[in-house]
């Protein structure tokens, strides 16, 4: 045996691994399929500014120990996430708060008025549980908020009409009685300064890193090194999708380098009516108060998954679910493979979420160690 760990895949979740394994005295090898380390929150230096490539990454929690854990290797900044939803060219405040509800009715004044008027407008649900996405939004914030800010935004991520999603994905969506457009409630929040790509680079220091290698290109050479294996990719191509394959949301992006200071006054703009084919811009100075001469913007667009193509997002409806608990119990017969992170696991995690997972894997490691 060459290696004690090998870790496939280069992102948060294996940098954590990595770091926790070579500060044990571990010989850890990470490999990667992309021409770079960092995973999805990988940052690159356009025009003296950080552009995140696979899109916008805001590190928020509540996890007084994650968020020493990642102060080790970056210093992050006071970003707050106050992300305004354009449409059809009217702009909004988010999360939902009284900012939002009194622009959307000028007659609300009081957090009461707003509250009665939500109910006014759910009142059609009865006493019902709501039974899909549209149910759920609906008794959440009213028909009007719902149908201008997240029924044509949710479509277009999803693919898929809102009566035909599960409700579970907007439960946790923000609403406030108070003048507050921050969109997380956590304690800490910000961007690490520098970018995510130096912080995961301090994070994997003493371990062997192979990028451009596809692990199942070379799955045979390199399972043989190595005691042990962290498994990041997606689980049914682990398993040549012998029981058919799991369902994902894609994204495509459109970056552009613009000669002028300021494009539109904010991080994070989303375009929620259905017309507009993007879901989001992104301007990237402002997550670290750039003054730039110029700028750089991306346009997101959500895309259908063929193989191929990037895995976002994993669509958990029933049948997916149902498919990947398959695929699950053959990973768990698995005894020098485990597997980690989104694809892996097939489930979204936050950032602090994918650390806190990492974590608990390690301490696994350890324990059966001795």
């Amino acid at each position: 045996m060459k290696y004690d760990l090998l870790l496939v895949g280069a992102g948060l979740f294996n940098a954590v691994i990595a770091q926790k394994a070579v500060e044990a005295g571990k010989k850890v090898l990470v490999i990667d399929k992309r021409n770079h380390v960092g995973g999805n929150c990988y940052t690159e230096k356009i025009e003296g500014i950080q552009v995140h490539r696979y899109g916008a990454h805001i590190f928020h929690t509540d996890n007084r120990q994650v968020w020493d854990y990642v102060n080790r290797f970056a210093e992050f900044n006071r970003y707050t996430n106050s992300p305004i939803a354009n449409y059809k060219g009217m702009l909004y405040n988010l999360p939902f708060n009284m900012n939002t509800f009194t622009k959307i009715w000028p007659d609300i004044i009081t957090p009461e008025q707003a509250k009665a008027r939500i109910a006014e407008q759910a009142a059609s649900m009865g006493n019902r549980v709501p039974e899909n996405l549209e149910e759920q939004g609906i008794s959440l914030v009213g028909k009007d908020l719902f149908d201008r800010l997240v029924k044509g935004y949710t479509e277009k991520q999803w693919g898929r009409p809102c009566s035909k999603l599960p409700p579970h994905i907007i439960k946790r969506l923000p609403v406030r009685f108070t003048f507050d457009n921050n969109y997380f409630d956590d304690r800490y929040q910000g961007i690490p300064i520098g970018g995510y790509t130096d912080m995961i680079d301090k994070m994997i220091k003493g371990a062997e890193v192979l990028l451009n290698v596809d692990f199942h290109d070379y799955s045979d050479e390199l399972l043989p090194l190595v005691k042990q294996t962290v498994y990041t990719g997606p689980i049914d191509r682990f398993f040549n999708c012998q029981f058919g394959a799991l369902e994902y949301r894609s994204l495509r992006f459109e970056t552009e380098i613009l000669d002028m200071e300021n494009y539109q006054g904010n991080a994070v703009i989303n375009y929620t009516d259905a017309e507009a084919p993007h879901t989001r811009i992104i301007q990237y100075k402002h997550f670290e108060y750039g003054t730039q001469p110029k700028t750089v913007i991306t346009r997101e667009y959500p895309a259908d998954w063929k193989p191929g193509d990037e895995p976002y997002y994993a669509v958990n409806n029933e049948q997916n679910n149902s498919l990947y608990k398959k695929y699950k119990m053959l990973a768990e017969r698995q005894n020098s493979v485990i597997f980690g992170g989104r694809l892996g696991m097939y489930r979204y995690f936050n950032m602090d979420d994918t650390i806190a997972a990492a974590f608990d894997l390690w301490k696994m490691l350890e324990k059966a160690e001795h």
